[in-house]
């Protein structure tokens, strides 16, 4: 299996790069998230590989759900699918509009490489329908039992977070240990996720990374409220 090329991901520093420059290629992409590393760059900057410390995580058992979510998820209407159009799910991320976010880091190199992940297997989407209509999904890479989260986006309320309560009892029930979040936002926070000490994570990475989830932890669909 491909070794990390760029520095010990356990001395990284906190919130600035452990490395800038290198490959955005499947061999260095995925040997960066074996070993807790992940790119986060603008289009006209260098490939820049980050480990941050405290790490950004959901413990399936953690899944925070209150019931007015619940009660969301029940109205007729919904479903969430799995790795019907990962490219696809990618570019909306890209395109859709954030809050304080000017521009996106899913550059075209980044969606090339995560392409290649998806097409060998590592890299995953969840397409989020209402009424027919694609409101939200997210998109992440899987390694062994732990699912690397990466980038969500809603047009509906509360789209993502159906698809990410969705995709979460999915993972628990298929064996994954942990959700990495990466980086900490209110909206994960919000369902019950929350940073734990860096070494902790590399930890849990080493001994879960070539771990086996369920055979059907990716099959379609994920979730339907559709009558």
């Amino acid at each position: 299996m491909y070794e990390w090329p760029y520095g010990d991901p356990a001395k990284a520093p906190a919130r600035a790069p452990l490395h800038v420059g290198g490959q955005l290629d499947f061999p260095t992409l995925l040997s960066a998230y074996r070993h807790g590393v992940f790119p986060w760059y603008s289009e006209d900057e260098p490939v820049q590989w980050f480990c941050p410390n405290p790490r950004f995580v959901l413990l399936p058992d953690e899944l925070r759900v209150t019931d007015s979510l619940r009660k969301t998820m029940r109205k007729k209407g919904w479903q969430v699918t799995l790795d019907r159009d990962f490219e696809g799910i990618m570019r909306r991320c890209a395109a859709v509009p954030r809050p304080g976010q000017f521009g996106t880091w899913i550059t075209e190199d980044m969606i090339t490489a995560y392409v290649e992940l998806h097409r060998k297997g590592y890299a995953h989407s969840v397409e989020v329908t209402w009424q027919g209509e694609l409101v939200g999904g997210l998109y992440g890479v899987s390694i062994g039992r732990i699912f690397h989260g990466e980038s969500m986006f809603h047009t509906r309320s509360d789209a993502s977070k159906v698809g990410f309560v969705a995709l979460v009892e999915r993972l628990k029930a298929a064996g994954y240990v942990l959700i990495d979040c990466q980086m900490p936002t209110p909206h994960l926070a919000s369902l019950g996720a929350g940073g734990v000490r860096r070494s902790d994570f590399l930890q849990v990475l080493a001994q879960e990374r070539d771990q086996t989830p369920a055979a059907d932890a990716w099959v379609s669909p994920l979730f339907s409220s559709v009558p």
